[in-house]
């Protein structure tokens, strides 16, 4: 099931933030940005990158974290993406009891996992 709406405005509020305060200068968002999308039960961060070859203007999106809500437990589950390009559960804190926890280890990246 999907975020009611208002449990989609508080991620939306929380993420946005975060999206906000770790995003690089603007004269480099060119270059480099940070986003994120909702799907379902899952918040997203990405970076967004110019693709390297052949499409100018083309963007690609490089995943940085990924969070999702388990409602039996009311826990959310973290991953990281592996270079196999998979979702993997977060070793050190598989699971958070809240998204602002949940942007707290990614802000930390205490193991390098998120933004390498």
């Amino acid at each position: 099931m999907a975020f009611s709406e208002l449990e989609t405005k508080r991620v939306e509020k929380a993420v946005g933030k975060f999206v906000e305060e770790h995003r690089p200068p603007p004269h480099i968002r060119h270059e480099l940005d940070l986003s994120y999308r909702i799907n379902g039960q899952s918040v997203e961060i990405f970076e967004v990158r110019p693709r390297w070859r052949g499409a100018p203007g083309k963007t690609m999106e490089q995943p940085v974290a990924k969070a999702t809500i388990v409602r039996t437990t009311n826990l959310w589950k973290v991953f990281w993406m592996r270079a196999d390009l998979k979702w993997h559960a977060y070793p050190p804190t598989p699971q958070v009891g809240t998204v602002d926890r949940f942007l707290s280890l990614v802000a930390e990246d205490k193991h390098a996992c998120f933004f390498g």
